[in-house]
């Protein structure tokens, strides 16, 4: 069985840069080779739930600017998978989950950063979906109940996004994580180590500078849909934990 997988996808850096986190992103990959790739991306919002359906090669989308030219010749050539998306609408229509479908989107930073380290040669197809950051975090996790047990086909569903993301008070060039960062992290980690979801879904009135930390909700919420679609009888598991500009967290979960 895969796992769902958080994975953290920061700065689109991550694409060409050699470091820590890229290393334990290409060895978590050489650990499972599956058959289709599911993936909630952080920056494609929209109101429905909406699926990635054609099964033609992706454009690679670069929703950023001012980054060094190697990044933007950058490509992820992934195709996309008409029959995993149809899985994916079905069982979200099974759950009474509104869905719509996406015929001619690309890939964005989101998704390509992440797959381009993880399986560089983009042979796996791949499914993009979108995020509703404004539906409260327990209608998120019930999108990913809607795909329980996909790992079991050996389909990889990843929440992408990140736990801590607030570009308005990064510090440019700290390593060192400051610490409200950390406790915010920590306080997840705790609440998932005691398995109670609905303590996860107040996190904005209990977790410790939760505004601070997350300051809009689309980089957040893919934690849920990840969590939501893993094994309920699997611990959730730490897999990466680092920081990086002193707020922009890098924290890796399994579900």
């Amino acid at each position: 069985m895969i796992p769902s997988l958080f994975l953290a996808h920061g700065s689109p850096m991550l694409a060409i840069e050699q470091t820590e986190y890229t290393r334990f992103l290409s060895e978590l990959a050489g650990k499972m080779k599956p058959k289709a790739i599911v993936v909630f991306t952080a920056h494609w919002e929209q109101p429905v739930t909406t699926v990635s359906s054609s099964d033609d090669v992706y454009d690679t989308i670069y929703d950023f600017g001012g980054f060094p030219d190697e990044l933007y010749r950058v490509k992820y050539p992934a195709r996309g998978s008409s029959v995993v998306a149809g899985i994916v609408k079905d069982r979200l229509k099974r759950h009474g989950i509104e869905y719509a479908e996406d015929m001619s989107r690309g890939l964005d930073h989101g998704s390509w950063t992440l797959l381009h380290r993880m399986y560089p040669e983009a042979d796996i197809p791949v499914v993009q979906v979108s995020v509703n950051p404004y539906l409260p975090p327990a209608e998120q996790y019930k999108i990913g109940e809607a795909l329980r047990g996909l790992g079991n086909d050996d389909i990889l569903v990843i929440g992408s996004g990140v736990t801590v993301h607030n570009l308005r008070i990064i510090k440019w060039g700290q390593k060192t994580a400051e610490p409200w960062a950390v406790e915010f992290d920590d306080w997840l980690i705790e609440e998932m180590d005691k398995g109670d979801p609905a303590s996860l879904f107040d996190y904005a009135g209990k977790a410790p500078h939760a505004r601070t930390a997350v300051p809009r909700a689309e980089h957040f919420v893919p934690l849920y849909i990840a969590m939501g679609s893993g094994d309920p009888a699997r611990k959730p598991e730490v897999i990466h934990r680092s920081y990086d500009m002193g707020t922009l967290s890098y924290l890796c979960l399994q579900f």
